[in-house]
C-alpha cells in the first residue's frame, strides 16, 4: 500500500484494466466505491477505481491518493464538455456496451462519429478501442465494424457471471443483450445433463452450461468462433466436459443423443429436422428465433410443434419470453419446450 500524495487527498484502488467491472461490482458491494468520482487510467495496464476506504475483500494491486477530480457521469456530460449542442447531443446514441476492453456502439446519425468514440473512452477508462457496429452479415454470422477510437485493438476478454470470453469483435459476433439469457442457460441445466448446443459461437452457451456441470456438444461453423470456443474451453477449464466440432450442425446432430438442444439462431427454425434427431424423448429444446411482434409467440411454437409431429412427437411448452428487441416490430424470443 503507497500514499503518492498528500493525506487531502481521496482514496483510489488499482486494479488491472481487464479487471474493472468485476472490481467495481465487488467494491460496490463492499460499500466502498465512490460513485461521485471518475476511474481514471494508472500506468499502462491498470486503472484506479474511486474508494472512501481500503478494501478488505476485493483484491486489488496498491491504495493511492489521487487529487479528486468530480464524475463526469454520463454521456451527455462528456460531450457537452467538449462544446455539442443540445441538438447535436440528441442525435448521439443512447445505449452501447462494454466487451472486455472494448466499446461497442451503435453510431446511427451522430454527427463526429470520432469525438463520440473519444467521449466513450474517457466514460469508460477501462476501455482502449470503440467500435461502431453496423451489423451481422451472412450464416457465418460475420460482424460489420469500424474502429472510430483509440488503440484499435479488437481483440478481447470478456467476463460476464464468472464466465470469460476471449474473442476478436471485427471477427466474432458477441450480442450484449443476450447476457441474461447466458446466465440463465448456466442455471437451467443440471450436473451431467447432456446438451447439443447447434450454434455454439465462442462458447456463449456452451460455456456457462459447461461450468455448471453439463456435458456439451457444440457445434460451430465459422473458423474464427471456433477458434475462439476452443481456446475458451481451455480458459474456463470446461474443456474435458467439450465435445467440440467445427462442422454444421446437422453434420453433427446423427451421433448426438441429447438432454438439451440449445438453438441459439434467429433461423433456428430451419433446422428443426436435425434438432429432433438428437433430442432424446423427454427431452428439452431452447429455440430461439426472430420474430414480427405481431406472431409473437405464435410463429415458433407453431414451426416447433409441426416439426415434431410430423415425427409423431408431443410438445409441452415450458416457457417463453422476450430476450430483447432485434429490429423495429421485431423480437428475439425463446420457446423452452419437452418434446415426448
Amino acid at each position: 500500500m503507497t500514499d503518492e500524495t498528500d493525506d487531502a487527498d481521496p482514496l483510489a484502488a488499482v486494479v488491472a484494466r481487464g479487471r474493472t467491472e468485476t472490481a467495481a461490482d465487488a467494491l460496490r458491494a463492499e460499500g466502498v466505491y465512490d460513485d461521485d468520482r471518475s476511474v481514471r487510467p494508472f500506468g499502462e495496464d491498470a486503472v484506479a477505481l474511486p474508494v472512501t476506504a481500503p478494501p478488505e475483500e476485493t483484491a486489488i494491486r496498491e491504495i493511492v491518493r489521487q487529487e479528486a477530480e468530480p464524475r463526469l457521469r454520463n454521456l451527455d456530460d462528456h460531450l457537452r464538455e467538449r462544446g455539442w449542442t443540445e441538438a447535436e447531443r440528441e442525435r448521439a446514441p443512447g445505449s452501447w456496451a462494454v466487451i472486455g476492453t472494448v466499446v461497442l456502439v451503435d453510431i446511427g446519425d451522430a454527427p463526429r462519429p470520432d469525438e463520440v468514440g473519444e467521449a466513450l473512452l474517457d466514460l469508460h477508462a477501462n476501455a482502449d478501442t470503440v467500435l461502431a457496429r453496423h451489423g451481422i452479415d451472412g450464416e457465418q454470422r460475420r460482424p460489420d465494424v469500424e474502429v472510430i477510437a483509440g488503440a484499435g485493438d479488437t481483440e478481447t476478454i470478456h467476463t460476464e457471471h464468472g464466465t470469460r470470453y476471449a474473442l476478436d469483435l471485427a471477427d466474432v459476433m458477441f450480442s450484449p443483450g443476450n447476457k441474461a439469457e447466458r446466465k440463465r442457460m448456466g442455471e437451467a441445466v443440471e450436473a451431467d445433463d447432456r446438451v447439443f448446443d447447434m450454434f455454439a459461437g465462442v462458447g456463449y452457451f456452451t460455456l456457462p452450461m459447461a461450468r455448471a456441470g453439463a456435458r456439451v456438444t457444440a457445434a460451430e461453423i465459422n473458423p474464427a468462433s471456433f477458434r475462439y470456443l476452443l481456446e475458451n474451453a481451455k480458459l474456463n477449464d470446461v474443456h474435458e466436459r467439450v465435445d467440440l466440432y467445427r462442422a454444421d450442425c446437422r453434420d453433427v446432430a446423427d451421433g448426438v443423443e441429447a438432454d438439451r438442444v440449445v438453438m441459439g439462431y434467429y433461423e433456428a427454425h430451419e433446422y428443426l429436422d436435425a434438432a429432433l434427431d438428437a433430442l432424446v424423448p423427454g427431452g428439452i429444446v431452447h429455440l430461439h428465433e426472430a420474430t414480427p411482434e405481431t406472431l409473437v409467440y405464435d410463429r415458433p411454437v407453431e414451426r416447433l410443434t409441426e416439426a415434431a409431429a410430423e415425427r409423431g412427437r408431443a410438445v409441452e411448452i415450458l416457457d417463453r419470453r422476450k430476450v430483447k428487441g432485434y429490429s423495429e416490430g421485431v423480437a428475439h424470443v425463446v420457446v423452452d419446450a419437452r418434446v415426448a
